[in-house]
């Protein structure tokens, strides 16, 4: 085990390698840990709110004329079928936490999740 160490190079690679993963695990703790789920679906064509829908109620809604199909089931938000020829916003999947979106470029169509009820308090300041 010690001849394994006796290279200079070698123990810096791992080192390296070692505080790296200790840095994502670290990034990705702090980034998921604030995640809350969402509450609504926010639909908006060429960046205009036209729709609104509730996580917590199941259906099926036809968006921008029919040209996307969004999808609510238990608590999250999908697009099934997309009339756009890449069908990327299709791939995106499924969306529940707040700040996430789904985007159909070509149908210049997003799907947001936003937060869901709000208790009225905002800041506290004490």
């Amino acid at each position: 085990m010690k001849a394994l160490f006796a290279n200079k190079k070698l123990r810096a690679d791992l080192i390296l390698i070692a505080a790296l993963l200790a840095l994502a695990g670290i990034l990705f703790l702090a980034l998921n840990h604030g995640r809350q789920e969402g509450g609504v679906a926010v639909v908006r064509v060429d960046g205009v709110e036209v729709e609104r829908h509730s996580l917590s109620l199941n259906g099926t809604f036809p968006l921008n004329g029919g040209s996307n199909i969004l999808v609510i089931r238990d608590g999250q938000a999908w697009l099934s079928e997309a009339n756009c020829p890449d069908h990327i916003c299709v791939k995106q999947g499924k969306i529940h936490y707040t700040g996430q979106v789904i985007t159909c470029l070509p149908n210049r169509l997003t799907v947001t999740v936003e937060g869901g009820e709000s208790d009225g308090v905002d800041l506290v300041v004490g």
